[in-house]
């Protein structure tokens, strides 16, 4: 286990991935936090309308790919809210398997860590999942993917005057705009595919 690949955790985006019933499935993550060193431990909240989410469940197991500057927007619209149930998100995709033959990205990632699941919690809109590295290695020397160079640096920049004529609900991921005073519960935005928690209010 490289003790290094942990430090590639920062406030920032990964590919959450497992395998279960002979599929394998990803998708953006923004929460994978270390909270213990020994065992190493960490905590990834995974939202729960994504087949990953049930796959994890089912196996026990998830991989983490800590995604670099390098990525582009593409691939945070290929691995974004959609579930996956109807697409294999790995077909064409640069990919490696861990001992736990589970997949990860070998492509704009920086490290892996290969997780077995210890507990699981339901937070409403996802389930949070205390896991303990198993396995973990530095891939790349790129630096990692924060939130914050990934909304100054990668996302799409909404038009400044479009945005400011239009009201409505903008998705904070990717900066589509919503028409209309109420956005419907279960509206996915046609972009990036997150969903209504990502929106904000025009004002």
């Amino acid at each position: 286990m490289n003790q290094k690949a942990f430090n590639q955790l920062s406030y920032g985006l990964y590919v959450a991935a497992a395998k279960a019933d002979n599929k394998m499935n990803g998708c953006i993550v923004n929460t994978v936090t270390q909270v213990a060193d020994n065992p190493k431990r960490i905590i990834v909240a995974i939202n729960k309308n994504n087949l990953t989410s049930e796959l994890v469940q089912k196996s026990g197991k998830l991989s983490i790919s800590v995604l670099s500057e390098t990525a582009p927007f593409s691939l945070f619209q290929h691995y974004g809210f959609q579930s996956g149930r109807d697409v294999d998100k790995f077909v064409g995709a640069s990919f490696a398997i861990t001992g736990q033959e589970l997949p990860y990205l070998t492509e704009h990632t920086t490290a892996y860590l290969d997780c077995k699941v210890l507990t699981s919690n339901d937070l409403g809109t996802h389930m949070m999942f205390l896991a303990e590295v198993v396995d973990a290695d530095v891939i790349s020397n790129e630096k990692p993917m924060t939130y914050a160079y990934y909304h100054e640096n990668v996302k799409p920049k909404p038009e400044a005057e479009n945005a400011e004529s239009k009201k409505g609900w903008r998705c904070t991921v990717c900066g589509y705009v919503y028409e209309g005073e109420e956005l419907p519960p279960d509206f996915i935005c046609p972009w990036c595919k997150h969903g209504v928690e990502d929106f904000e209010k025009i004002v």
